[in-house]
């Protein structure tokens, strides 16, 4: 079996970007590292409910990110080697990333 992303990452990166997303609506400021540690009492009320994610979407959600970052991997590859580099660089990976993204 392939290896994969944590589910577990993958939920705490999700619960991160929702609760960055409910304070933003309700228009408060964020300020330094204080913010991740809001997670708990986000968005109790009925307009902004906690949101999750139940494990086969985290399950799916790490295959796609699997699946992406091997594309971009193996994309790089082929450019570095044509380049004659013996390793994938930043420029490389730069070089790839829009019409990677245009795939997905």
């Amino acid at each position: 079996m392939a290896h994969t992303f944590d589910p577990d990452l993958i939920h705490a990166i999700f619960n991160l970007v929702w609760t960055r997303k409910t304070l933003a609506e309700d228009g408060k400021k964020r300020e330094g590292a204080e913010d991740l540690e809001i997670q708990e009492g986000v968005g109790t009320s009925k307009k902004h409910r906690p949101t999750t994610a139940k494990s086969n979407a985290l399950k799916l959600s790490c295959e796609l990110l699997r699946i992406f970052v091997t594309e971009a991997v193996q994309r790089a590859a082929i450019i570095a080697e044509a380049e004659g580099a013996g390793k994938i660089e930043g420029t490389h990976l730069e070089r790839i990333l829009p019409q990677l993204l245009l795939d997905f």
